[in-house]
Parts: C-alpha cells; sequence; structure tokens
C-alpha cells in the first residue's frame, strides 16, 4: 500500500455555522494546538496536534470555539 497523496488544498476557515464547501480528505494542521473537528456524522471531536501534523479525516467543519491550531488546510484528492 502506497503514500496517500493529495493534489488539492485550500486554507480552513473555522466557524461554529458555516461548513466547508466539500468534506476533506484530510487536514493539515501547520500549528500546534486543538483542532475542534466536526465529522461527517456532526460529531464534534477534539484532536491535540502537533506543528506539521496531519489530520486523515473527512471533516465537514473546524469549529472556531476552544480551536487554538493555526494554518489549518483541508486536503483533497481529485
Amino acid at each position: 500500500m502506497g503514500d496517500i497523496l493529495y493534489n488539492e488544498s485550500v486554507a480552513i476557515t473555522t466557524s461554529d455555522t458555516v461548513d466547508l464547501p466539500r468534506l476533506t480528505d484530510a487536514v493539515w494542521v501547520g500549528g500546534a494546538g486543538i483542532v475542534v473537528a466536526v465529522l461527517q456524522n456532526g460529531r464534534a471531536v477534539n484532536f491535540t496536534c502537533v506543528a506539521g501534523q496531519l489530520l486523515p479525516l473527512r471533516v465537514k467543519r473546524v469549529n472556531a470555539t476552544s480551536t487554538t491550531a493555526t494554518l489549518l488546510n483541508a486536503l483533497y484528492q481529485t
């Protein structure tokens, strides 16, 4: 099984109400902190991340409240 490659990246603007245009294939965390990811089923989950961490998650939103990580990018395979 090879590495997963992403060929599209979009900066994530955190919001407690506005979903991303589409589900992510993964989230790149550029700056360390907490990411409050809202999964496909609507459940919000907290992840404590280090700088440069990849979260291989299908996320529909990243909540602004309690998210302290920075430089978040939605990654997609197209």
